[in-house]
């Protein structure tokens, strides 16, 4: 059931990253950092396309994805169809791994620790799908702020 769910919500909520993204009418406006909002939301994408990568696809599913957390928020104006395809890269990695994970799998530890603590691999793929969500907003907020 939870499998269901996850693979449900993940692929729904990346699409939609997708489309926040595509939205921008300005690609410039991906990489405006204004007032006291600290990250653009070409960032907060480069972010979720690392994270997701790390976390899920070589963490889970093997791929040999070597993350470089820095660079995801340093970078700059990135064309937005490169931010594009790096979403449409992960939605398949992402799918794929959770789709080849048993039962078990989900009551098992997860491979790495979260910030100092070990959690389950359940707990672990919530966390990644409602940090995709909060970033997610924030992009949205973003994008309709400076529309």
């Amino acid at each position: 059931m939870l499998k269901e769910t996850l693979l449900e919500f993940f692929e729904r909520d990346l699409n939609k990253l997708k489309e926040e993204i595509s939205l921008y009418k300005n690609e410039e406006d991906l990489w405006i950092v204004k007032n006291e909002v600290s990250n653009s939301a070409g960032n907060l994408a480069l972010h979720l396309i690392g994270n997701l990568n790390h976390f899920i696809g070589s963490i889970l599913g093997k791929t040999g994805y070597m993350r470089d957390r820095d660079s995801e928020f340093s970078s700059k104006n990135i064309p937005k169809g490169k931010i594009i395809e790096g979403i449409e890269n992960v939605i398949p990695i992402v799918l794929n791994a959770i789709k080849n994970l048993s039962e078990e799998d989900f009551n098992n530890e997860f491979p790495v620790d979260k910030h100092g603590k070990n959690v389950k691999t359940d707990y672990m793929l919530v966390h990644l799908l409602t940090h995709l969500n909060y970033h997610l907003g924030q992009i949205n907020y973003h994008r309709r702020l400076l529309d």
